[in-house]
């Protein structure tokens, strides 16, 4: 029992985990073995595929890019990442490379970030096919290089880095060391919380001490063990 005087005994405590080692050993075991099972076997793996576009005026030889015009083109980036993600550009993304879905479901796929103050964006897109990822990636660039002028009157738009298909690169997803890692901490969680469980729910007594703590009496003596052998 690890109830004494209505505290909890950290000594009785470790007591209980090192009995319970086994227990404790089973349920992280169990929790990594069927995690890596689900990640390996039943996660379908996905690549990804960057490429970057600059925002940014065109200007003459003989002229220098102003300081507003650097800002219009950083308040123009959320414009930006709104419409290449729209039905607008994604179908024809979908019939140049004859896809088999919808704007809908592209969309999904593709994600833009960039960096604070900066003029660069990424589009990046995640596809069970790294060749794919790749083909969405630079013809989606390709249609919004080519398509912002008609929509927005500009031409401020510059393929800086077209998406590249890597020899024998790893899927993003599953990340199966991190999904292991978390598999392994809450298997020892569950462990621990099992084997605390069940010590709290038995309420045999099995030492002197038990009694004590049950009578709140000290005891005054105690009886050996009778033998049952005849002598």
């Amino acid at each position: 029992m690890i109830w004494l005087e209505g505290k909890i005994s950290l000594y009785e405590i470790a007591k209980v985990l090192k009995k319970r080692t086994l227990l404790i050993i089973s349920c992280l075991l169990a929790m990594v073995t069927i995690t890596w099972a689900i990640s390996y076997f039943f996660i379908t793996p996905q690549y990804d595929a960057n490429a970057q576009i600059l925002i940014n005026h065109k200007v003459a030889q003989d002229q220098q890019l102003s300081t507003q015009d650097i800002q219009t083109n950083l308040q123009l980036i959320n414009t930006y990442t709104v419409i290449i993600k729209s039905p607008v550009i994604l179908s024809i993304v979908i019939e140049r490379l004859k896809l088999n879905t919808t704007s809908e479901l592209l969309m999904e796929k593709i994600a833009m970030t960039s960096e604070q103050n900066s003029q660069v964006v990424n589009i990046s897109v995640k596809d069970i096919s790294q060749k794919k990822a790749v083909s969405i990636a630079n013809m989606t660039s390709e249609v919004f290089q080519e398509k912002i002028s008609e929509l927005m009157n500009v031409d401020n738009v510059t393929i800086l880095s077209p998406a590249t298909e890597k020899n024998k690169k790893k899927p993003i997803l599953p990340n199966i060391p991190l999904n292991l890692a978390i598999a392994t901490f809450f298997g020892l969680i569950v462990g621990v919380s099992i084997s605390l469980l069940i010590e709290f729910l038995d309420t045999t007594v099995k030492t002197e001490q038990d009694v004590q703590d049950i009578m709140d009496f000290p005891l005054l003596g105690l009886i050996s063990p009778i033998s049952t052998k005849k002598v």
